[in-house]
């Protein structure tokens, strides 16, 4: 099922097909199968699944009500219950024996005119959360292309082009930017494609081409990636930052490698210009640090004044996105040099040299929104830091924690005589007694950043883990405890 235009089609015609065929049961007074019921009331489609039926009643279910779109035999067995959220359905019951999901339309009931009922907004507000233009976990991106230029760019205004299919009579381009609309964006005929302009901030988009209505990806572009249901898109990054070499034109290759691509040397070509070398990227906030590889050899930016040691004896050239966050290491005053350290620049022990002042030590230091580990390194020594409460264990390691841009609060309620509440999720990557809660009236709350998507997490009271009684969202692990579920939007 195409998550693209073909999105809408296939729910539209289950939807349909579903709405029809529950008002024609009513009429007929068909017998319910044992696998469950549909239901249409009040404006909602209510399927209820009966969790201890045969795979043939389940089998009979979804062939009377046409319910092939919702995978219910891969939901019901790994209660992995995304395909249904990401289809616009909402969980109204999830327990051992019973699921129940419901679908919204919109006010009107008019049976002859079923197709026009049907409500997308929330699948529109899906596709847009599941790709967020930034901000999304990635470090950088990069655009690759064969037989075609780059995407003309011009005040954050993109050209779009698809090459050839000159015979077509109406082509339109759909992406993450526009959510996918079959018919939001027509492109204008060339002598050699087609093309379309969009206005686009810095992050990584989701697009494909429609040529009389069919589907297809860019074949010109490298960089393509699959939608996690069978479905591949083309990807383009809009980039904020160009990489440029000057009097470089007779080198034979030029790399470029830095802490965003793990330091690989020959990972990311760049490419030539009349006199020099240069690519376009994508950088997610943070502070990062890089070199050129000129045939073979490595060199710092020297368009770039700003420079730190590479912790080899060297410096590496350094870029940075967003605000800084003051590290401050109060007293140690006799110290002769201190560092910071920590994950977000993969522990190296010699890059990040602390200032000193009248009371201590600081450094203002760029970093993205996140949740990070670190540590001070006083004249070689590894301490936490004092003036943080705030720890986590990192392969038998205390370390310091720290959360950069909250952007979400978790609320547990019905605890009031609980003694210890702690978070735990796989943005701390599960540990016990890091994110401890803390009470507010008679509920336990604590504010995390999330990336955009999909978090699994569990409250821990008195040493008990539990899901939350709150989300009625969940998913199985291999504990067959259960974890809760969160799906964060841009």
């Amino acid at each position: 099922m195409e998550i693209r235009g073909n999105i809408q089609k296939s729910i539209l015609r289950s939807m349909a097909a579903l709405l029809l065929l529950c008002v024609f049961s009513a009429i007929k007074a068909q017998p319910k199968p044992a696998a469950g019921k549909c239901e249409f009331r009040n404006n909602e489609f209510s399927v209820e699944i009966n969790k201890k039926a045969t795979t043939a009643q389940l089998n009979d279910l979804i062939a009377q009500y046409d319910l092939k779109e919702l995978n219910l035999k891969n939901v019901l067995l790994t209660n992995n219950l995304d395909t249904l959220l990401r289809l616009g359905w909402h969980i109204d019951l999830n327990n051992a024996t019973k699921l129940i999901i419901k679908k919204p339309l919109s006010g009107s009931t008019n049976l002859s005119n079923v197709v026009q009922q049907i409500d997308f907004t929330g699948i529109s507000a899906d596709i847009a959360r599941r790709f967020p233009s930034s901000d999304n976990g990635i470090l950088f991106g990069y655009n690759r292309f064969r037989n075609k230029h780059p995407f003309i760019v011009k005040d954050g205004q993109v050209t779009f082009f698809l090459r050839n299919h000159l015979n077509a009579t109406k082509v339109m381009l759909a992406g993450s930017f526009n959510n996918f609309g079959p018919d939001a964006l027509r492109m204008k005929k060339t002598d050699s494609g087609w093309v379309a302009t969009v206005l686009l901030t810095p992050g990584k988009y989701w697009y494909k081409f429609i040529a009389d209505g069919n589907w297809m990806i860019d074949e010109d572009n490298y960089s393509r990636e699959n939608d996690g249901e069978g479905n591949t898109n083309s990807v383009y990054f809009q980039p904020n930052h160009i990489f440029s070499i000057k009097d470089a034109g007779k080198a034979k290759t030029a790399y470029l490698t830095g802490s965003f691509n793990n330091w690989k040397k020959r990972d990311i070509a760049m490419m030539k210009t009349a006199g020099g070398w240069q690519l376009p990227m994508y950088l997610a906030n943070g502070t990062h640090t890089y070199k050129y590889i000129i045939d073979n050899v490595a060199y710092t930016d020297a368009a770039n004044a700003d420079k730190m040691p590479d912790g080899l004896g060297g410096q590496n050239s350094v870029i940075r996105f967003g605000s800084s966050h003051a590290f401050f290491l109060p007293g140690f005053t006799s110290a002769q040099q201190v560092y910071l350290s920590g994950t977000f620049n993969n522990w190296k022990e010699k890059e990040l040299l602390m200032q000193k002042t009248n009371n201590g030590w600081q450094l203002p230091y760029t970093i993205g929104p996140g949740n990070y580990q670190y540590k001070f390194i006083v004249d070689g020594k590894w301490i936490t830091d004092p003036g943080n409460p705030l720890t986590a264990s990192l392969e038998g390691e205390t370390n310091s924690f720290i959360i950069i841009g909250a952007n979400y609060t978790f609320r547990l309620k019905g605890m009031p005589n609980a003694k210890k509440v702690f978070l735990a999720g796989d943005f701390n990557n599960w540990i016990p007694e890091n994110l401890a809660m803390k009470k507010a009236g008679n509920d336990w709350i604590c504010s995390v950043y999330l990336s955009p998507g999909k978090h699994k997490y569990k409250f821990i009271v008195d040493g008990n883990w539990i899901t939350d009684p709150d989300n009625k969202i969940w998913e199985q692990n291999e504990h067959n405890t259960g974890n809760s579920v969160i799906w964060i939007d841009k």
